[in-house]
């Protein structure tokens, strides 16, 4: 797990996406252009949650999220999510 000195605020948590599949059950090899952006990622950091509406997932969580879910953002050349914890679908 990564060591990110990032503080999200309030419901915000920072995601850490999984790496995209390389290639196919079958064994086919995925080129960049047409791998599928990951859905499944690892909390690195979480905010403190909102007044009366504490943050129900925590640092090390594997999570699910939407497609579109989340800002990206590159912290010493590592590409992580942002994103409110209502973008969050599930913890798996």
């Amino acid at each position: 797990m990564s060591n990110v000195n990032i503080k999200p605020l309030a419901d915000r948590v920072l995601v850490e996406p999984a790496p995209a599949e390389e290639k196919t059950a079958s064994g086919i090899i995925i080129p960049d252009t047409a791998k599928e952006k990951p859905q499944k990622g690892q909390i690195v950091a979480v905010g403190t949650g909102k007044k009366d509406e504490p943050l129900t997932v925590k640092v090390g969580d594997s999570v699910l999220y939407g497609k579109y879910s989340g800002t990206e953002i590159s912290i010493e050349g590592k590409d992580y999510l942002i994103m409110r914890e209502a973008d969050i679908f599930a913890i798996v």
